[in-house]
């Protein structure tokens, strides 16, 4: 019974919510850098090599036959999954690189020297006086 009550706290807890919420929005996220590559960066890139078009790049190892379709290697294919892997990742790399810069300023406020109270100060000038008379 204690495995289960473990298992329930876990999951009820929150951190399989949070992460569930976050590969949602992963992968949501990750349509709209798809999208953003394919329909926004790539056209200029392939404009920029000769009017390229990346996804539609393939090696034909064998041609089509009747009902049996070509076997190709789609390099394009994997061009264009490569940069939206590198956006993705950049985009990521800039929200973790913000994020730990905004949690280092916090902890640098949590860390700043803080007045002492009043009856520690007052316990501090005691015992300096109580040293001079020594």
């Amino acid at each position: 019974m204690g495995m289960m009550k473990e298992f329930k706290e876990f999951a009820v807890k929150g951190n399989v919510i949070d992460m569930a919420v976050g590969i949602i929005i992963g992968a949501a996220f990750g349509k709209i850098v798809s999208s953003f590559v394919a329909d926004v960066i790539m056209p200029p890139i392939g404009l920029l090599v000769g009017g390229i078009d990346f996804t539609n790049l393939a090696i034909t190892l064998k041609e089509a036959s009747g009902d049996i379709p070509a076997v190709v290697i789609g390099y394009g294919k994997f061009i264009q999954t490569a940069v939206d892997f590198t956006i993705i990742a950049f985009a990521i790399f800039i929200a973790i690189k913000g994020i730990n810069s905004l949690k280092r300023k916090e902890e640098e406020a949590s860390q700043a020297p803080t007045e002492p109270p009043a009856q520690e100060v007052l316990l501090a000038e005691i015992r300096d006086l109580l040293k001079k008379q020594v």
